[in-house]
This record gives structure tokens, sequence and C-alpha cells, in this order.
């Protein structure tokens, strides 16, 4: 395709060839471009796409790249020949003619090739002017340094030809500083192959495009939009872009018109600060203090525009009336009566609040979250009675949640008041209000249940302790034994209780030991086909090479207990239930649900129903305590909530995928276990040889009464001397006496005054050999993790029996 000249003119060289390379840095140095709030785009498109003349051989882009060096290459071939012309070494001359021949030949290749591609680039550019000669939007062909190769006809409009060498100098007319514009244009464009962004000029709006090309090069394309109201000639909006201190960075035109000068600052306009949008506000201009509406647009730079619109019911010439520019402000507007009927929409507002935001409709349809009537709200501020302040409401949207921020203010047009309100989009930061709010209510619940636990702990560890003495002295023929043994197996079902609140704070004390899930799903199996009932099928699939995990199994089962059951609970009609076990290996970060999984090997436990589903606004809360999808008396909402706690605290992760009406599928990851070395075991002493030993002097350090009593009790019966103390204080007093020989400290973890860690670590400073058994209703994480050592210590988590704490003490002795 040939191109007449006067729609293809060749731009010849600019005096300096990197001059877009010097705008970049000068645009880096002024802070940037302009954009308005419309947003500046960047279609996500494959990057790595191949573009219409672009070489793809491996052979193509080796010529091309080499083609810079051709001349070195051609200079050495030749410095070879005639070196092995003069050289009386036959051999060798022989080779340094050889490779002469060759390197003279390739050079001569890589023109040839790169010549062959410079004509395809030269077709492609006359085809993709072909399509936009006789565009009414300029466009132009550039290369990588922004100097122009071909443009269109239209360019003329935007700048005369000798200015029109560069994209910066084409719109360097339009507006001020282009540079930093191109430059973030040209970087989007040649990472994803196309990019554009919207910009304020001296003419008006404007949207710039930049489509990557082979070579280097880009198709430049700026479409403009009319600004201007219908007959108003030549007058424009006042608009002043601001930056993160209040400098104004730029004034339109109608801007310097309304001022009469350029300050460097926005209290030089605004004589009181800061600028409320949706508000009049006094400016100065040029004939003294005048009243204008501010419409304020941001962008993610920290940049504002500020719109200055004269007042609605000030009669002013029709060319600067404030409603004919109402639809082509950048900002969401809605025009409404006083009782919330709206009268009159823009088409951000429209893009905002979707199909419903129709003239006619009233507000209350739209939006809801007052907690009172909108209604009362809206005649409230027509009739001026609140101060101005924004609210935050959300839209009655019934597929997701959809928050905007509303700032309402009062006009009066022919002695009727209406509302004009502003509204910007607010999901993203109410989404981040509910995460922060969720986290205090999730913090405030574990500490709830931490202290509750530890304190029941207590009360159950003499509860059981005292039964455990009881059954001592009763044969299973006594009368009261079944008595005993009933207060005993509700002490344990209380201890289970405690668990599940522990597992909110992640505090629960876990008994992690290897486990091969094929055994433990196996032994699990009978029990989950009695809960799912008939009507429901259970299947298990399991990886055929599946690595071990390192887990506490009661809680673990506990947890695909709970899985299923409440895969039963949304198949109420029957269906199928799939439980899938397989090995993965990440060899890349994985990002879900705002968590990181790091790379490395992995066993996935997936439960799978093909029930109701969960719908898509509900779904993100199902791990929350006390939040349930059932009906009131079908679920607690503490069961997700318990799983969540014990998989986290195991180290693992649990994400929850559903679609409404196919199912649900809850999946668990659990890191492979590694087994550590194991150290040579040192050669048996004549102690433990000589078998177990039942005597010893034991400090038991206990502030609550009744599990001091118990404890003390279970030892002197195995035959160990017990000394009591109820603080760290008493302990401490009581080795002060060097006679006194101690075999073994007791203490609870968590007392008032000094705690069990502290106390100890101060005892050991003169008793350095004595052995420790700490005792807590808290996880042993709440102590060990301060990273303080604590050598020849166990750890005991409350409640215990008789039996427990006997054993203990018996290992630490001997």
């Amino acid at each position: 395709m040939t191109l007449a000249p006067e729609h293809l003119t060749s731009a010849a060289p600019d005096e300096s060839p990197g001059a877009l390379r010097r705008s970049k840095r000068q645009g880096k140095a002024h802070g940037g471009g302009r954009t308005t709030a419309a947003q500046a785009t960047d279609p996500g498109r494959d990057a790595a796409a191949i573009l219409p003349g672009e070489p793809t051989g491996t052979v193509a882009r080796l010529a091309l790249a080499l083609m810079p060096q051709r001349r070195l290459i051609v200079v050495l071939g030749i410095g070879m020949l005639v070196t092995g012309l003069v050289m009386r070494q036959q051999a060798l001359a022989i080779v340094l003619m050889g490779a002469g021949l060759i390197l003279t030949f390739f050079a001569l290749f890589v023109t040839l090739v790169a010549q062959f591609h410079r004509k395809g680039s030269a077709g492609a550019d006359a085809a993709i002017m072909g399509f936009v000669r006789d565009d009414i939007a300029p466009a132009a062909i550039a290369d990588a340094e922004g100097q122009i190769i071909a443009r269109n006809a239209s360019c003329g409009t935007l700048a005369a030809p000798e200015k029109a060498r560069t994209v910066a100098g084409l719109l360097a007319d339009s507006f001020a500083n282009p540079s930093a514009v191109l430059f973030r244009l040209q970087a989007r464009a040649a990472r994803a192959g196309t990019a554009r962004e919207d910009i304020v000029t001296r003419r008006g709006q404007a949207r710039l495009s930049a489509h990557r090309l082979p070579e280097g090069r880009f198709l430049w394309r700026i479409e403009e939009f009319a600004t201007h109201a219908p007959g108003s000639g030549s007058h424009d909006i006042p608009l002043i872009t601001v930056g993160r201190s209040n400098a104004i960075l730029y004034m339109n035109e109608a801007a310097r018109a309304l001022i009469g000068h350029r300050p460097k600052a926005l209290d030089a306009i605004f004589p009181v600060l800061p600028v409320v949008p949706g508000a009049l506000q006094e400016v100065t201009a040029v004939g003294g203090y005048t009243q204008r509406l501010v419409v304020e647009s941001g962008d993610s730079l920290g940049r504002r525009e500020l719109l200055l619109l004269p007042p609605p019911g000030e009669v002013e010439p029709p060319a600067t009336r404030g409603w004919d520019y109402f639809d082509e402000l950048p900002v969401a507007l809605l025009r409404l009566d006083a009782e919330g009927a709206i009268l009159m929409t823009n088409r951000h507002a429209q893009e905002l609040l979707g199909p419903m935001c129709v003239a006619g409709a009233a507000l209350s349809d739209v939006m809801e979250g007052l907690g009172r009537s909108i209604s009362d709200w809206l005649s409230e501020a027509a009739a001026g009675r609140p101060p101005p302040h924004s609210e935050f409401l959300r839209l009655r949207v019934p597929d997701r949640e959809t928050y905007v921020q509303v700032t309402l203010k009062r006009i009066v047009e022919d002695g009727t008041p209406a509302l004009i309100a502003v509204l910007s989009d607010a999901t993203e930061l109410k989404t981040l209000e509910a995460q922060f709010v969720q986290s205090q209510k999730m913090q405030a619940i574990g500490q709830l249940a931490g202290g509750v636990a530890h304190d029941f702990n207590n009360l159950l560890t003499a509860i059981s302790g005292h039964c455990d003495l009881l059954l001592l002295r009763h044969d299973p023929g006594d009368p009261d034994y079944g008595d005993l043994v009933q207060i005993n197996q509700n002490a344990n079902r209380a201890a289970a209780l405690v668990g599940q609140l522990l597992a909110f704070s992640r505090k629960q004390t876990l008994r992690p030991e290897k486990l091969d899930l094929r055994d433990t799903l196996a032994e699990l199996t009978h029990l989950l086909n009695r809960l799912v009932g008939e009507k429901i099928t259970l299947s298990l699939s399991h990886d055929p090479v599946l690595r071990p995990i390192r887990a506490d199994k009661r809680q673990l089962e506990q947890v695909l207990m709970n899985l299923v059951v409440n895969a039963r609970d949304a198949m109420p009609e029957g269906g199928e239930i799939r439980i899938v076990t397989e090995s993965l290996r990440l060899r890349a970060p994985l990002q879900r649900d705002r968590a990181t999984v790091t790379p490395g090997e992995y066993v996935s436990v997936k439960v799978m129903d093909s029930g109701q589903g969960i719908p898509a606004d509900k779904l993100g809360k199902v791990f929350e305590p006390f939040y349930t999808t059932k009906r009131v008396g079908e679920g607690t909402g503490l069961g997700l909530s318990t799983a969540y706690g014990i998989i986290k605290q195991t180290g693992g992760f649990i994400f929850a995928d559903s679609t409404p009406g196919e199912g649900s599928c809850f999946t668990l990851l659990f890191p492979v276990y590694v087994p550590p070395v194991e150290p040579v075991a040192p050669a048996e002493d004549s102690r433990q040889a000589s078998g177990p030993r039942t005597y010893g002097v034991v400090l038991l350090v206990e502030d609550e009464a009744p599990v001091r009593a118990f404890a003390s009790r279970a030892l002197r019966l195995r035959g160990y001397t017990v000394l009591e103390a109820e603080s760290a204080e008493d302990a401490l007093r009581t080795l002060e006496d060097q006679k006194l020989q101690v075999d073994l400290f007791v203490t609870d973890v968590v007392m008032p005054g000094m705690d069990g860690p502290t106390w100890v670590r101060e005892a050991r400073k003169i008793r350095p050999d004595v052995r420790v058994v700490f005792v807590s209703g808290y996880a042993e994480e709440t102590f060990s993790g301060t990273g303080d050592a604590f050598p020849n210590s166990v750890f005991l988590p409350k409640p215990f029996s008789l039996a427990e704490l006997t054993e203990t003490v018996q290992r630490q002795l001997h």
C-alpha cells in the first residue's frame, strides 16, 4: 500500500536525537504529568504476543542485534585477510585468511537480513498508516527516542510541522511538560503491548494511546473530547491541578482568567482551607472574592483536580451555567430533589451505581445503610439543618458488596431547595475497615477465650484430680464407682470444650505426631459414614505416594468431622461427599486469600460436596467465630473457626471455594514432615538400669489451692516428699535454706506476681541442676517463645490426671 505525500509525512531528524530521553528525565524531575480522575488504563494483554512485522526467528533477531556492529566485523575480517597475506607461516596464514573471509561474508549476511526486515517494517508502517490516513484523530509512528517517522494529516491541527518532529513537540502546544506522560505510556506499552491514559489539555480533555510496533517503534494516537457546553464558544471549566503539599501544578485558561494570575500554592486562591468538595467556597478572583462550587477528583499519585463551578442558583450567562457541564465532570454526581428523587445523573454516576441509577428513581431504592430513613436524612439536608458531612452507604446490589461515600450540598433553584450529591467509590476503604474491625474482634475473643480457658482448666484439674483420688479408694463393684466414672468422663468432655475455646486464639495445647493421612482417614471412615447418613455417599481417594505430616491426630479428626458434617448439612436431599488426598509441590509462592504459601512439598486434603454452595459475599466470613449460614438452632458458628485455628497452629493452611448451586470445596494444606536427625543416645547409667525411682523431694508451686491440694496428695501417695508454695515468692524463700535438698520443681506458669519461668530462672542461679515440670492451662508456646531456654524441663498441660502427673514427675526424676 502506498501513501500520498500529503497524508504520510516523513519527519526530519531532530537536532538532538535524544530529545525524548532528555524529556523523560525532565518529566521525572518535575514530578510527572497530569492525569484526570478518569482512570489511566493499561489493558492486560500478553506482553509476549508477536506483532506484525516483528522478527520471529533466531537468525533474524541476531542479525538485527548485530547490525550496529557490522562495520567493526568488516574491519576485523579485512584486517585478518591482510595479516594472512603478509604472514610467512603458511598454516597460520590460511587460518587467518579463512577467518577473515568468514567474518566479511557474515557481515554481508547480517546487512542483507537486516535490510530485508527493514523493508518489511516499512511495509508494516505503510499498512498501519493506511488505516489511520483519513482518521480525524492525530496519529503518528515514532521510534523509541520519540522521533516521528510518519504521521497523518490530522497531526497538523496539533502543532506546526517544524515542531511535530517528536511526539513531545507534537503535544507541546496542548499541555505543558508532556514528557512524563509519554514516558509512562511508552513504558507500559513496551511491556503490555498497548496503553492509554486520559489527560487534561489546554484544548479540553483528550485520550492519548500508545501501541507497540516492531523494532522498538510505537504508534501514538490522540483523541480529543469536547468539554465545552453547546454555544459556549471558547469558554472552559476552571480547572486546577494540585499536588500533595497543596502546590498548584497546572491551571487551564479558564482558571487563569478567573484568578487573574498563576499562583504557586492553593492558599493564594482559597482564603479558607481545607477545600471541602461539594461545598460553596470563597475564591480570590480578579474582581474580588466570589463563590464557587468545588468538585474534586484525585488519582493514586496523590494529585487532585479541582473544578470551580459557578453556584447552581446564580443567574449567569448561558455560556457558564454549571448544569451544562454536568455530564462531563470527572466525578460521580447526582442532582436530587428535597424528597430524594433523582433528577439528573452524569456519566460517572451511572458507571458507579449501575442500571438502578436513572432519573425518577428514589435514592433509598438505590442505597441503604444509614440505620434510619434515607428520605429523612435528605429532607434534613435540604432544609439546611445538619452541617454538611459525608455518609457511607451500601448499594442495593445482590451479588456483591459495594459502598459509596455520599456528600450532600444544598442548593436553591427558582426558590425550590434541591441537593447535589457527590459520590465516590468507598468499597476498598470499607473492606479495609471491616478487616481491621474483624482483627480487633478476633483479638478480643482470643484474649477472652484464653483467660476463661485458663481458669476453667484449673477447675477441671481439681475436679478430675480429686475424682482420680476417689477412684483409687473404690473398686468397680462399689455402688459409687459408676458415679465417679461419670464425673471423670464429663470432666474430660469439658476439657475438650475448653480446647475449642483456645482454638480461637490458637493457644490450645497440641500433641503433634507423625501421621499417615491414609491410615488416619481409614480409621475415621466408619465414624464419618455414620455421620453422613443413608442419603449421602462418602468416597475417599488417595494419592498412591503420600508423604507423612506432623499434626495432632485428635484435633485433625475434629477438623475433618466438622467439614464432613457441614457438607452433609449443605445437601438435605442427598448427594456425594468426596475426600481427596494428594501430594503437592510448589515451586513458587502461592498467593491466596491474603495468605502466602511458601514453596515446598505439601500434602493436600480436599473435602468436596455437591450441595447448595455458599454465596460469594458470605464466603469470606465462614471462618469468623459465631458466623454461620445455617438457620437458628442448627449451628453455633464455632466449627469452621475452630478448624481454622487448629490448622493454622499446626502450620498448615485452609482455603474455601464455592459456587452457589454447584457445591463447595475446602482445601487443607499441610507441610510434609521431615524427621530431624536423631542424636546418638548415651549409654544408660546405673540409676536408670536400677528401675523407677519412687522417692525424692518435690517443690510444688501452684496458686490455685484445689489444684495444689490434689497434686500434693497424688505425689505423696507415690512416695515423694512434697514441699508446697502458693506463690513464686514463697518458693524462693523456701529455697533460701541451703541445707534443703530439692530434686524437682513442679510449678505453674501463670501466677500472680512473679510467674513460673521467672522464679525458676532465679532459683537455678543457686541450684542449676534441679529439673523442672511446668504446668499451665495455656499452650507451651506462650512461654517457650520468649527465647529463654530451660534445659532439663518438660511441659504438662492442664487439665492433667493423677496418672499423667505422677508419670511426668517420675520421668523427670529418672
